[in-house]
């Protein structure tokens, strides 16, 4: 029986000193469970027994299972994380995964929404009831901003600075930076919390921006409810997350001449290569453009 310990002290080091998400470190934790599965119906009963042989073959399972590419990356990365822990903290061998290869990432272009589909998605929405106002807010400020929905979850009220029209959010590893706010965003925002959200407090008190019905901290799942709903709404039938708000906000600027560090920063991107995605979707945009409009295309 592999001992659970050394996972439970793995986890507790990507969480403290690493810095991880939650999300990130809940499939961490099932990417490193599934695999000591598989090394006990293996027989495999010892983390330092483990060959280049185990390694290569349960990467073959995944492929088998059919799993995407970017799913199977994140697993030999979270084991690869987990044994490098292990050979530092316990001594153990970490070398049956170093020379497994990344499967090659799929060139697959992000979704994003026409500008005329986003208006189509404001005026469906727009009401005066506490709630709605609510929704405006996180709809406006994801589009107005390109932030992680992880990042507005985070926001409290002290992070919205109406004066330099700017907004504090926290990325990923925990890394600060401030960005602009629209004013469109910026009245929204101001709205929601002056009319809106002392309704949705009630008798609760906490620093989040933004709320639930019953006045808690709002969750990514909460954000997610949400936008499917304002999607109902405008009677667009296209499936919504909130990561796609990013993905137009990112092609919206380029397309009307963004330069690509600038959006780079914007978005908290640490590698250019990261944004340089969305130069693909904005070049696929003119093309079309271009086979649409002219006569001889």
């Amino acid at each position: 029986m592999i001992e659970p310990d050394k996972l439970h002290n793995f986890i507790a080091y990507i969480q403290l000193e690493k810095n991880y998400s939650n999300l990130t470190i809940r499939e961490y934790e099932h990417d490193i469970k599934q695999f000591i599965q598989f090394l006990e119906i293996e027989g495999v009963n010892n983390l330092d027994d483990v060959e280049y042989v185990h390694a290569r073959l349960y990467v073959t399972n995944l492929y088998e299972e059919q799993l995407a590419r970017t799913t199977i990356s994140r697993k030999i990365s979270a084991i690869r994380s987990f044994y490098k822990f292990l050979h530092r903290e316990y001594n153990i061998r970490d070398d049956a995964f170093q020379s497994l290869y990344h499967p090659k990432k799929e060139t697959k272009l992000p979704h994003f929404f026409y500008e005329e589909e986003m208006e189509k998605l404001f005026d469906a929405n727009k009401a005066t009831d506490p709630l709605s106002v609510r929704n405006m807010a996180i709809l406006e400020l994801l589009y107005a901003t390109g932030i992680r929905v992880s990042e507005l979850t985070s926001i409290e009220l002290r992070h919205v600075d109406s004066s330099y029209g700017v907004v504090r959010v926290m990325g990923k590893g925990r890394k600060e930076r401030y960005v602009p706010v629209g004013d469109f965003a910026l009245s929204a925002v101001e709205e929601y919390v002056l009319n809106s959200r002392p309704k949705l407090m009630k008798h609760t008190s906490h620093p989040f921006l933004f709320v639930n019905n019953r006045g808690e901290h709002l969750t990514t799942e909460g954000v997610r409810y949400i936008l499917n709903g304002m999607m109902e709404k405008a009677s667009m039938h296209s499936t919504i997350y909130p990561h796609m708000l990013r993905h137009t906000f990112a092609t919206h600027l380029l397309n009307n001449g963004a330069d690509l560090r600038s959006v780079q920063e914007l978005l908290g991107h640490s590698h250019l290569s990261s944004t340089q995605v969305y130069t693909h979707v904005t070049k696929e945009h003119l093309r079309k453009t271009y086979m649409n409009a002219h006569p001889r295309a």
